[in-house]
């Protein structure tokens, strides 16, 4: 029987409270901000939704749009908002430095920088204890792959394919998704290598991963045995042999990969990589711009859960909770090369983002949220792997702490990505019901589940029970 679908969808799930009372919205109507948006504003600044929405306030988890619907916030501004929209720790202690001084270029001493940078530190292995601070992310890994270059006297840098380090000229070498390369010379002394993806890849199994929940490809590995990761170092050893020289001058990954949907790789991969990459004479970057500040739960980096040290560590996004600011973290020896000659960074470390950044700290201790990542990212994992067992479009449920990807299929057996106008669908019914989530994937196909660490179980029972009306709406629609 044919059936009208309605352009809105609602669900018998229940938001969980709230006694936050936004604002009232004063500015533009919803129209003009569309017309200004389309003049304005570039094009390629892209939006969500059909309807794109106009957010009005946020609080923690919340975000309220300009006629003060509520909105459970899965994605937190693209893993950016760690410890929650206008954390109260952090605006107060925002507000105060704003008083007192926002800029004075790191050419004098200001107290924030010295006490931010020893915090930082502290919590990083040796000797992972020199910091330079810069503004967004891509500026970080930019960065990174010069001091690399300099460091070693060598040029060539590996990534996996399916990265994502940046949209800057340099950094678009390194990132290796079609969407974000433009018909422009990028990429010189770049090379990638094959991803070792154990659910979309030529080999995984049942036992690859790092995280509650594993992929439902079977293996015949014996405990402590992984013959799809000896198969992936296989494919490391052959771009090393094949498609860089003697020598380079380094490799970066990021421990989980974020923007290619919460793609893990086998677990002892990075640490044999690793190892093979220092024989070369190149040092390890580690890209935690999204894994970093506790998000996996289990650690508070995303390489410990890799077992390794690396030589360069990169962090953005939650550092700051959404201020724009990122790190450079490396050893003396490797920041020295950097002070060869002059290189300044006009707004990196000024007295505001070292402030935010000490209060992000301070928040995510306090607050218990690395522990809370672990805890409530296990319990979302193993709750939508339920979704994944009861659905033949749910693919793969992957993901460690609130690092979560989805990624969406025809069928299991072909692992072919479903049709972007059914993704599209889904994702937009769970948006009309109350729950915004990512996109990612090299075809768009995967939900990004990456919400601000302090989400609470009763925020996971309902986002689950959503996304599990738009999946039975989806499936109603295709029979």
């Amino acid at each position: 029987r044919q059936q009208k679908w309605k352009s809105f969808v609602s669900t018998q799930a229940k938001m969980p409270p709230c006694d936050f009372v936004p604002e009232k919205y004063k500015s533009y109507p919803y129209e003009r901000m569309q017309k200004i948006r389309e003049q304005n504003i570039s094009p390629s600044l892209r939006m969500y939704y059909k309807k794109p929405l106009l957010l009005h306030q946020g609080h923690m988890q919340w975000l309220f749009d300009y006629e003060g619907r509520r909105y459970l916030d899965l994605f937190a501004g693209i893993v950016t908002v760690s410890v929650g929209h206008c954390h109260p720790k952090v605006t107060t202690a925002t507000q105060k430095q704003l008083a007192r001084l926002w800029h004075t270029a790191n050419i004098y001493m200001h107290p924030s920088i010295q006490e931010y940078a020893e915090k930082l530190t502290s919590l990083l292995p040796d000797p992972l204890k020199v910091v330079y601070l810069t503004n967004s992310g891509s500026e970080a890994n930019d960065l990174a792959m010069f001091m690399a270059r300099l460091y070693t006297r060598n040029f060539d840098i590996i990534s996996f394919r399916g990265a994502y380090h940046g949209g800057s000229p340099y950094t678009l070498g390194l990132t290796s998704i079609g969407l974000y390369k433009h018909g422009v010379a990028n990429g010189f002394g770049c090379s990638t290598t094959m991803l070792p993806d154990v659910f979309r890849g030529p080999w995984g199994g049942s036992r690859c991963r790092d995280s509650p929940v594993q992929t439902v490809r079977k293996c015949s590995c014996s405990e402590g045995v992984c013959h799809a990761n000896d198969q992936y170092i296989e494919q490391f050893k052959d771009t090393l042999n094949t498609s860089v020289p003697k020598t380079i001058a380094g490799f970066i990954a990021e421990p989980i990969q974020g923007v290619n949907g919460a793609v893990q790789y086998p677990r002892s991969f990075l640490k044999e990589a690793y190892q093979l990459v220092r024989e070369r004479g190149g040092i390890c970057i580690s890209d935690e711009v999204q894994t970093g500040f506790g998000r996996t739960g289990s650690h508070f980096w995303g390489f410990q859960t890799h077992d390794v040290v690396p030589d360069i560590v990169t962090l953005a996004k939650g550092i700051g909770n959404g201020f724009p600011m990122a790190a450079v973290v490396t050893t003396k020896q490797i920041a020295s090369s950097l002070a060869q000659n002059l290189h300044f960074n006009t707004f990196g470390g000024s007295p505001l983002a070292c402030v935010v950044g000490a209060a992000v700290l301070d928040a995510i201790e306090e607050d218990g949220l690395q522990k809370n990542s672990e805890d409530v990212g296990t319990y979302m994992l193993l709750e939508l792997a339920k979704l994944r067992d009861k659905f033949e479009v749910v693919g793969d449920v992957r993901g460690k702490g609130l690092m979560i990807g989805v990624e969406m299929v025809t069928d299991k057996d072909s692992r072919h990505p479903l049709p972007a106008e059914e993704i599209n669908q889904i994702w937009e019914d769970c948006k009309d019901m109350g729950v915004l989530i990512g996109r990612g994937g090299l075809y768009s196909q995967t939900f990004r589940i990456k919400p601000p660490m302090c989400i609470t179980k009763k925020d996971v029972d309902f986002a689950v029970e959503v996304f599990h009306t738009a999946l039975q709406r989806h499936m109603e629609k295709a029979a």
